[in-house]
């Protein structure tokens, strides 16, 4: 029998006592006013066993007055408890008890004798059984104090106890009560994973100012008045902020920046004045930090002369420079735009620190899939490793999200009768597709490619395994490209005739490869704004570096960019979106926010770890960078300063089929479509000299149609015959002379 738990009595209300039915007071053995231990999600309850006046039994109510932290500040409800989560609690008497006063403002702490709060204190504890590390509420009283937390009890043998008259308390603190509550917000931080360094060297900037300002004093310097936290969206920076202040023990304020902008006329600048005031306020009773979380929105840089934000960003500056040196609290900032801040606020005396959280490498990636995973029920068979490597360009809040996902795929499989209860690793990939980088929603040339395969494609050997080398390898066999001091090619050209599978080789590779792949053509990039065609391509390398690595394709090159000994404006928007290409393909203006985790790099403990770290941080060194895959039919076209070694570095020629690689296509097209046993391939594929693989796909279709035309829709197979009249009525796309100047390849 489980007992629903009901809202207490408005009468027991202050009494501690617990109201069950008299039945179960007799099997658990308890007597009217037996102390009693509750136990429920998220803590436990102190109180007195009392029966019920309905003398109803399955329904449990009990007051509040000794719980643990977290009920206090959101009680259960609606709720089935088990009998045996109660449980008797003895509670002799205490001889002695320390205890930390929780009050209501500030002003009453500074102002109140400590004699007169201890006597208060003791006072309401007279006759009240405690337990230790809970919190007794005293807001029955009507008075400053709003609770006390029991920090330990005399004698240490037991964990609950009753005070008397006879009892001694001892304050060993007081606090405010909007402290207390941040301290508790602080508790149910969920743990950082991956950013280790970088949580060490905040927590260095805030202890040092927070917890020792004499030892600064002492060496004739002055106190870092604020941190400046920059990084993409996602990667944890108000995350990082709470956990390192939760570890030092500061309370912290948070405001983020639209909520300090008012309406009229002075009152945002009222607003923040208010804001500095209370973090002054809340750093009397211990360090505290101000957090600023989206500070470009509230100061962003100053244009014109008479905006209302540039008051509020000569308000901060003020507010910043008038900071004393007895002032214990530090001001943090958080943005993802830090070009789009006012230049003042980035000097030395305001944010003396500035600190850069880039987009998670794979190693970090696994620290945070398996913080993540370590809290959910995942079959020992998941390879988090493998996943990392994956999720390349992912933040922590898009992991986070894949994890989400993956558990609702789980949810769906075992509502559906599979009765799994573990996530898998099928549920992962699952999430894989619905989950994508942040960074690439709204990317220029995000593109969902179609599931392609090498065996899906015709012959070309040696040009699939000149890809697979330039692609598949540093991905699938990092090690040996470190050994070797080998690094990843900066770009690859696929120049041959019209309709020979150059698209489809790049998709394939972009598959097996489990890359980013962005894609861009001609209208993506150009506009009728001068300057915008180049921004636009600096934007899309940004991207593509953010989810590094990827594969950045550029098909149809020629008609992009061209070259610039053809063009008859040397100052044409095909030269300049050449510079911007040639200048990104150098590495030339690598962004802040684009660095991509620390310099350090921690090792786990044991030899297995320690290969995989290896592997992920080869890995990382290996594809750091994009790759630029270019196609054209017209290498002639191209810029020489393109072709050179170091941006394009393979330059690989896909020939047309010949007639071995003319058959294994005929076969491909061929094998979802029913055709009869007297179809002879290898005679279609003499017949078929100058066809590409397009115009033999092409010629499959039209068989097919000129089979349905013939027999009325009612064909079941197709026919010999119907390939040679498709044949007769198409001609080959590619010539003799035609495919004799891709034998001279690019200038």
């Amino acid at each position: 029998m489980s007992l629903r738990l009901l809202s207490s009595d408005p009468s027991d209300r202050g009494s501690q006592r617990c109201r069950l039915g008299p039945g179960l007071m007799s099997a658990l053995g308890l007597a009217p006013g037996s102390p009693l231990l509750v136990s429920v999600p998220g803590g436990s309850c102190l109180c007195t066993a009392w029966p019920r006046a309905d003398l109803a039994e399955g329904f449990l109510q009990m007051d509040l007055k000794c719980c643990s932290p977290g009920l206090l500040a959101h009680p259960p409800a609606h709720l089935h408890l088990d009998p045996d989560r109660l449980a008797r609690a003895p509670c002799p008497k205490l001889r002695g008890a320390r205890v930390t006063v929780v009050v209501q403002s500030a002003e009453f702490k500074r102002l109140a004798p400590p004699r007169l709060v201890h006597e208060l204190a003791k006072d309401m504890l007279k006759g009240v059984r405690v337990r230790e590390k809970h919190v007794i509420n005293l807001e029955d009283f009507d008075t400053e104090i709003r609770c006390v937390v029991i920090e330990s009890i005399d004698p240490d043998s037991t964990s609950s106890g009753l005070i008397t008259s006879k009892t001694g308390v001892e304050v060993v603190g007081i606090q405010t009560l909007r402290h207390h509550r941040s301290q508790l917000q602080d508790q149910q931080i969920a743990p950082l994973g991956g950013l280790e360094e970088v949580c060490a060297s905040l927590r260095e900037m805030l202890r040092l100012p927070l917890l020792y300002p004499d030892t600064l004093s002492s060496l004739g310097v002055s106190c870092p008045r604020g941190v400046l936290l920059v990084g993409p969206p996602g990667v944890g920076k108000t995350l990082l902020v709470r956990t390192v202040v939760r570890e030092v023990g500061a309370s912290l304020v948070v405001v983020r920046g639209p909520e300090v902008v008012g309406s009229r006329p002075g009152e945002s600048e009222e607003k923040l004045r208010a804001v500095f005031e209370r973090a002054r306020s809340a750093a009397e009773e211990g360090p505290c930090v101000l957090f600023l979380d989206e500070l470009d929105s509230l100061c962003p840089r100053r244009r014109g002369s008479s905006a209302p934000e540039n008051r509020l960003v000569a308000q901060l500056l003020t507010l910043m420079d008038g900071m004393r040196r007895s002032d214990r609290f530090l001001v943090v900032g958080a943005t993802n735009r830090p070009d789009a801040l006012d230049a003042a606020l980035r000097r030395p005396g305001r944010f003396d620190r500035e600190v850069v959280i880039g987009a998670p490498t794979a190693q970090q990636r696994n620290a945070i899939l398996s913080s993540l995973c370590a809290r959910m029920p995942v079959c020992p068979g998941v390879d988090v490793a493998e996943l990392a490597q994956r999720t390349t360009g992912y933040v922590g809040a898009d992991l986070s999200a894949l994890c989400r996902e993956a558990a609702m795929n789980a949810i769906r499989g075992s509502s559906k009768g599979s009765g799994e209860q573990a996530i898998g690793t099928k549920h992962f990939h699952e999430a894989l597709k619905a989950v994508r980088p942040s960074c690439l929603r709204s990317s220029l040339g995000r593109t969902e490619v179609t599931p392609t395969s090498w065996a899906q494609i015709g012959g070309l050997d040696e040009v699939k395994l000149k890809l697979r080398q330039s692609i598949e390898w540093p991905m699938l066999y990092p090690e040996a490209f470190v050994r070797l001091g080998l690094c990843r090619p900066r770009g690859v050209l696929l120049y041959g005739p019209p309709g020979c599978a150059k698209t489809t080789l790049v998709k394939a590779a972009a598959g097996s490869s489990h890359c980013a792949f962005l894609s861009v053509g001609g209208a993506d990039l150009y506009s009728p704004y001068v300057g915008d065609s180049e921004k636009a391509l600096a934007q899309l390398f940004r991207q593509a570096r953010a989810c590094a690595p990827c594969i950045l394709f550029l098909d149809e090159i020629d008609s992009l960019i061209g070259s610039r000994s053809d063009s008859q404006t040397p100052s044409g928007v095909q030269t300049r979106l050449l510079s911007v290409l040639l200048n990104e393909m150098d590495g030339v203006g690598l962004k802040t926010l684009e660095r991509r985790g620390t310099d350090k790099i921690l090792l786990a403990e044991g030899a297995e770890e320690n290969r995989t770290q290896e592997k992920l941080d080869c890995q990382e060194v290996c594809n750091k960078d994009v790759m630029v895959v270019a196609a054209t039919n017209r290498p002639d076209c191209l810029d020489s300063a393109l072709l050179r070694p170091g941006r394009l570095d393979h330059i690989i020629y896909v020939p047309p089929p010949d007639q071995q690689v003319r058959l294994c296509i005929l076969k491909m097209c061929t094998k979802s479509m029913p055709v009869d046993a007297d179809v002879c391939l290898e005679e279609l594929a003499r017949k078929t000299e100058y066809y590409s693989g397009a115009d033999l796909e092409n010629l499959c279709k039209e068989a097919a149609l000129l089979a349905l035309q013939e027999e009325n829709m009612e064909a079941s197979v197709i026919k010999h015959a119907y390939f040679l009249r498709s044949l007769d009525n198409m001609s080959p796309s590619l010539t003799a002379q035609q495919i004799q100047s891709y034998h001279k390849g690019p200038r």
